[in-house]
C-alpha cells in the first residue's frame, strides 16, 4: 500500500481542483455552536474545555443573533447547523432552540453522548426540526464504559442510537474513537451496530489533546493504525454498514479506500464555529490560536469573509517534514486540529508518511 496507483493519482489531482474552488468560494455550508461546556460524563479521551459544572451556557439569543445577522449573505437551506458541547442535551431549553433554528429556515443537528437521551425527548426533537445526529460508541460495554466514566453509557447510547436507527428520513451516524484497548472490539462493535440497524459508522483515532495527551492507550502504532484502516476497507467491501475514516488527515495509499471522499480539511473553507465563550473559530476541535474573533464584539460576516485566511491559504505550513513531502500536493499539511495551537507545527507526524516509511 505504500505507491499511489495511477487512476487514484488522477483521482486526487481533480479533487485538488475541487479542493481550490471550495477554498476561494468559501462558501459556510456547515455551520457549528458549542452551546455548553457542560458535560454529564467524564470521558478519559475527552480533547475539549467541557466541565461538569462551571462556566454558565451561552444565551440562546445571541448564537440566534448571529443567524439572523447572516441573512442575505447565506442561504438557510445550504447552512446546516450542528450543535455540540459539552453535551448539548444538559441543556433543557435544546428542543426550544431547535424549533428557533427551524423557524429561521435553517435544518439542524446535534452530536451528543447520548446518555441524557430518552424517547420522549427524541420526539420533541424530531418535532422541534431535528435533522441529523451523531452519536458515539466507543466501545463494547466494558470498553464503552471505562473509557466514558459511567457505568450506564454503553446501555444510554446504544438506546439513542437505536431510537435513531429507527426514525425514517433521519440522518445519522455512529462515531468510534479508537485506541490500543477496543481496537481488538471492531469486528463485534460492527455485528452490533448492524444488528441494531445503523447504516453509517464513522471511525477514527483519539486526537493527543486534551485528557488524551500523553495517555499511551491512545498513542497507536502504524502497525495498529494500518489494522484500523485495513478493518475499515473490509468493511466497506462486505457492504452491510456505510464505514470510513474520519478526518484526522491524508491517508496516503488508503485514500479512496478507507473513506469515501479524499482528504479535506473544511476548517474555515465550508465549516465556521461560534464557542461556547463567544469566540469565532472554524472546526470546534481548533481553538487557541486559530480563533479568528468573538461574536461579542465583532461582526461574523465579517470574519467570515475577512479573517481566516490562515486555514485557507495553507502555504505556511510548509515546513518541517512537509516541506519535500510527496503527499503536500494532495494534504497541504494535514488536519489543523494536528498541530500546536501556538506554533502551529504538527504535533501528531503524517500517517501517510509514517506507513511509507515503516514499509509493513
Amino acid at each position: 500500500m505504500n505507491a499511489l496507483p495511477l487512476r487514484r493519482r488522477l483521482a486526487l489531482e481533480l479533487f485538488r481542483l475541487y479542493r481550490h474552488s471550495e477554498t476561494a468560494e468559501h462558501k459556510l455550508t456547515y455551520f457549528f455552536w458549542e452551546c455548553t461546556l457542560r458535560c454529564n460524563l467524564h470521558c478519559m479521551h475527552c480533547g475539549s474545555d467541557c466541565l461538569r459544572d462551571g462556566k454558565p451556557d451561552m444565551p440562546a439569543a445571541d448564537f440566534l443573533n448571529v443567524l439572523d445577522g447572516l441573512r442575505g449573505t447565506v442561504d438557510p437551506q445550504k447552512t446546516f447547523i450542528v450543535i455540540t458541547g459539552g453535551e448539548p442535551l444538559m441543556r433543557a431549553d435544546l428542543e426550544d432552540i431547535g424549533a428557533e433554528l427551524r423557524k429561521r429556515g435553517f435544518r439542524w443537528g446535534m452530536v451528543t453522548n447520548g446518555f441524557a437521551m430518552t424517547e420522549d425527548r427524541f420526539r420533541a426533537f424530531l418535532r422541534a426540526g431535528l435533522r441529523s445526529i451523531t452519536v458515539s460508541l466507543d466501545g463494547l460495554q466494558r470498553s464503552h464504559d471505562k473509557f466514558r466514566g459511567h457505568g450506564e453509557s454503553f446501555e444510554r447510547a446504544l438506546n439513542a442510537i437505536s431510537l435513531a436507527a429507527h426514525t425514517p428520513g433521519l440522518i445519522y451516524d455512529v462515531m468510534t474513537c479508537v485506541n490500543r484497548e477496543n481496537l481488538p472490539e471492531l469486528p463485534e462493535l460492527r455485528d452490533l451496530l448492524v444488528k441494531t440497524g445503523v447504516k453509517r459508522w464513522r471511525i477514527t483515532a483519539v486526537f493527543p489533546k486534551g485528557r488524551a495527551a500523553g495517555n499511551p492507550l491512545f498513542d497507536l502504532s502504524v502497525a495498529e493504525y494500518r489494522q484500523i484502516l485495513d478493518f475499515i476497507r473490509e468493511t466497506r467491501t462486505q457492504g452491510q454498514i456505510h464505514t470510513g475514516y474520519s478526518c484526522e488527515g491524508f491517508l496516503g495509499a488508503y485514500e479512496g479506500v478507507a473513506r469515501e471522499s479524499p482528504f479535506f480539511c473544511r476548517a474555515g473553507v465550508n465549516v465556521a464555529s461560534v464557542l461556547a465563550d463567544g469566540s469565532i473559530s472554524a472546526c470546534p476541535s481548533l481553538r487557541g490560536d486559530y480563533i479568528q474573533g468573538n461574536i461579542y464584539r465583532d461582526d461574523f460576516r465579517d470574519v467570515w469573509q475577512n479573517r481566516f485566511q490562515v486555514m485557507r491559504d495553507r502555504s505556511w505550513a510548509r515546513t518541517g517534514e512537509c516541506e519535500k513531502c510527496k503527499y503536500w500536493r494532495y494534504c497541504e499539511g494535514g488536519s489543523l486540529h494536528l498541530r500546536d495551537e501556538r506554533t502551529r507545527e504538527l504535533i501528531v507526524r503524517c500517517r501517510a508518511r509514517q506507513m511509507d516509511e515503516a514499509k509493513l
